[in-house]
C-alpha cells in the first residue's frame, strides 16, 4: 500500500501524437495491453479511453484469417508498441490485409484509422457507410482515409466472405450523425467482434488498470484530501464509481460541491501533485450509492447487455431494430466467443443468450428516466425539443 502515487513510466514506444484531434484520457499517453483471446486465431491490444480519469478498457482485436493473414478490427491509436506487436503477429500469420472500421458514429474508433492505415500500407480499409466527423463533416480523403484503399462495407462488397458473416445494426439518424455498427463472426474460430452495441462489464476492475491504477484510486476517494491509498478495497471502490459515471453520465446521487467547499477542500490537501489534479475533487458520494451498483448489476442477469448510455441516447426509439439485430445474429451460430471493444472479452455466449437479451429487450422497461436514468432522460428531452435528435429514426439502405 502506498500514498505518493506517479504516473507510470511512459516509454517512447507508447506516444501517441495525434491525441489533440480526440482529446480523451490519457492524451498522448497510450500504454497497452496485448492479450490472446482465442489461441492462435484472435489477440486483443487494449488501451485506456475515457474522460477527466473515468477510464474503462478500449479495444483492437487482431483476427487470424483461414487462409493466413490477419484482419484488425475496431481500430486502436498504432504507437510504436501496438505496430511492433503487430509485427510480431505478421512474422507467424501472415501480413495484415483488412482493416475493418465497423461503426460510423464512435468518434474513439475512427480517429486513428488513417495512422493505422498508414502503419499497414498493404492493407484494404473497410469501413461502415454514413461515416461523419464532428464539428465539421468532411470527405472521408479530408480525414486521412486512403483514397485507394477504402472501401464500403456491403455498398463495395464484403471482404472474406467465404469465412466471415457480416451483419449490420442500422443505420439510425441520430439528428448530427448516424449511428451503423457492423458485427463480423468468424465462423471457424467462433469469434463475434462487436463494437459498441453488446458489452460484458465486469464486477471487479479489469486487469488493464494494473497499467496504471490511478484512475480507480482518484475517484475512490470522499474528498481532494484524501490521499490516493493503492488498495484492493479502494480499487474495488473507484472501479463502482467509474462504472456509475461511464453508463450513466451523472449518477442519480451524486453532488457536486459548490465553489467554497471544494476549495476549502483543496487547501486542505496535504499531498498536491497532477496525478491527484492537485486536490481538486468536485464529487460528493451521498450513503447510500452503492445501492445504484448493485441495482446495475441486477437489472440485467445475463453475461452481455447494452450499456445504458446507449440505450438512452442511441436506441431509445429503436427497440424493435435492436431486438431484430440480436435475433439475426443468433440465427448465425450456436455458440460465440463474444469480443466487443469495450469491457470485458471473451465472453462465451450461446445462441439462446442473444434470444434472452432480445426478451428481456421487448418485456422490460425501455429506456426509463427514473433513478440514474434520470440525467440521460433529461439529455434526451433536450435534444428533442430542440430537434437535434429526430423523434422517429429513419434506417435508409446501407
Amino acid at each position: 500500500m502506498y500514498s505518493d502515487l506517479q504516473h507510470p513510466q511512459i516509454q517512447s514506444s507508447q506516444r501517441w501524437n495525434w491525441w489533440p484531434l480526440l482529446p480523451t484520457f490519457p492524451y498522448g499517453q497510450r500504454q497497452s495491453r496485448f492479450t490472446e483471446l482465442i489461441a492462435g486465431r484472435a489477440w486483443a491490444i487494449e488501451q485506456f479511453h475515457g474522460i477527466w480519469y473515468v477510464a474503462v478498457p478500449i479495444r483492437m482485436t487482431v483476427l487470424k484469417l483461414d487462409q493466413g493473414g490477419l484482419l484488425l478490427y475496431s481500430p486502436l491509436p498504432p504507437t510504436q508498441e501496438v505496430v511492433d506487436f503487430i509485427h510480431e503477429l505478421e512474422r507467424i500469420h501472415g501480413l495484415v490485409k483488412t482493416i475493418v472500421l465497423a461503426s460510423s458514429s464512435g468518434l474513439e474508433h475512427k480517429i486513428s484509422l488513417p495512422a493505422l492505415a498508414r502503419a499497414f500500407p498493404n492493407s484494404d480499409i473497410w469501413i461502415s457507410a454514413q461515416q461523419w466527423s464532428f464539428p465539421l463533416d468532411l470527405p472521408l480523403s479530408w480525414l486521412g482515409f486512403p483514397r485507394t484503399r477504402t472501401h464500403i462495407l456491403f455498398k463495395d462488397g464484403l471482404p472474406h466472405r467465404d469465412e466471415i458473416d457480416w451483419l449490420a445494426l442500422g443505420p439510425l439518424n441520430l439528428g448530427l450523425g448516424t449511428f451503423l455498427e457492423v458485427a463480423c463472426h468468424h465462423r471457424s474460430s467462433g469469434a463475434l467482434l462487436i463494437t459498441d452495441a453488446l458489452v460484458s462489464i465486469p464486477m471487479q476492475p479489469p486487469t488493464l488498470f494494473d497499467l496504471d491504477p490511478n484512475p480507480l484510486l482518484f475517484h475512490a476517494r470522499d474528498s481532494g484530501s484524501e490521499p490516493m491509498l493503492d488498495t484492493p478495497q479502494q480499487r474495488l471502490k473507484g472501479w463502482q464509481r467509474i462504472l456509475l459515471f461511464a453508463n450513466y453520465l451523472r449518477p442519480n446521487l451524486l453532488q457536486v460541491r459548490g465553489i467554497q467547499p471544494l476549495f476549502n477542500d483543496f487547501f486542505d490537501a496535504s499531498d498536491r501533485k497532477a496525478v491527484n489534479h492537485f486536490g481538486l475533487y468536485p464529487f460528493l458520494w451521498p450513503k447510500g450509492w452503492i445501492a445504484e451498483v448493485d441495482e446495475f448489476f441486477a437489472a440485467v442477469p445475463l453475461p452481455i447487455r447494452i450499456a445504458p448510455v446507449l440505450e438512452r441516447l442511441v436506441f431509445v426509439r429503436s427497440r424493435d431494430s435492436f431486438a431484430k439485430w440480436l435475433r439475426d445474429l443468433a440465427l448465425l451460430a450456436d455458440e460465440f466467443a463474444l469480443i466487443p471493444a469495450h469491457y470485458d472479452a471473451p465472453v462465451l455466449i450461446s445462441s439462446h443468450i442473444l434470444e434472452q437479451l432480445a426478451e428481456s429487450i421487448e418485456t422490460r422497461p425501455w429506456a426509463p428516466d427514473h433513478g440514474s436514468w434520470h440525467f440521460l432522460a433529461r439529455l434526451d428531452d433536450l435534444l428533442l425539443r430542440y430537434g437535434l435528435v429526430p423523434a422517429s429514426p429513419t434506417t435508409p439502405e446501407h
